[in-house]
């Protein structure tokens, strides 16, 4: 049997990037597993590419209604869900002293809030299947500071938090919550622009892996959290950055 058999997964920005990698292994592993993100085209290759055991639903995490009708989406095809991965998430790099109060609030709005729609609506839903596992991807970020990154430090730390109020409340319903903290990973949020470019260079001369990680390297730790083997682990940060919070 492969280790999600039975498993009905909700994959936040699943069009690209390490919600992709996420969804792939999920259904590899034999999950059925719902893609969801703002980015309707690639979304749908996506969910196309991993074959009938994936669908894709067109979803903005800040809206309550998106998250309702894509629960009830998912129940419709599948049955209950099993397993949440709020993966979805946007940055905005400027300095402290210029950043907008729009383009913060905007990051907190995605980064934060969609979190918390997503684990308050999917919980009748993981009630019905008799418990689930709810996993946020957080950062180093959600660790260590970094600098250009006010909003995304604040949502990521936010998320940390957040998951471990959220495990004190589930685990009487057999719903596990954890965190997931990714280093500095090759996805289309670590596209370097000439204000970037040198952060990114200092950031991997203080990692002690030295180099950018793969989508893959996070998503086998997602999986495992996705699945039984790890059923009794809830409120836990599981760190996947090269070393880089060891500084």
């Amino acid at each position: 049997m492969r280790r999600a058999s039975g498993k009905i997964a909700v994959v936040t920005g699943a069009a690209q990037g390490m919600g992709a990698a996420f969804a792939r292994l999920l259904t590899m592993e034999g999950a059925r597993v719902m893609l969801t993100d703002v980015l309707s085209e690639s979304g749908e290759a996506t969910a196309a590419a991993l074959g009938p055991n994936a669908h894709f639903a067109p979803h903005d995490v800040t809206s309550e209604a998106d998250w309702h009708a894509v629960i009830a989406a998912t129940e419709s095809r599948w049955g209950p869900v099993s397993v949440l991965i709020n993966n979805a998430a946007i940055v905005h790099h400027a300095p402290l002293e210029s950043m907008s109060e729009v383009d913060y609030r905007r990051v907190i709005d995605v980064n934060q809030v969609g979190v918390f729609l997503g684990m308050k609506t999917v919980f009748p839903s993981m009630k019905r299947a008799g418990g689930g596992s709810i996993i946020n991807i957080s950062s180093v970020a959600g660790i260590v500071g970094a600098a250009l990154e006010i909003g995304y430090v604040a949502s990521k730390f936010a998320v940390r938090g957040m998951t471990k109020a959220a495990a004190i409340e589930y685990a009487p319903h057999q719903i596990r919550v954890n965190s997931v903290h990714p280093g500095v990973i090759r996805t289309r949020l670590t596209q370097t622009t000439p204000t970037t470019e040198p952060l990114l260079k200092a950031i991997l001369r203080e990692s002690p892996a030295g180099r950018l990680g793969e989508p893959d390297e996070v998503g086998h730790i997602v999986l495992m959290l996705a699945t039984d083997e790890s059923r009794f682990m809830t409120g836990a940060e599981l760190v996947i950055d090269g070393g880089l919070s060891c500084r």
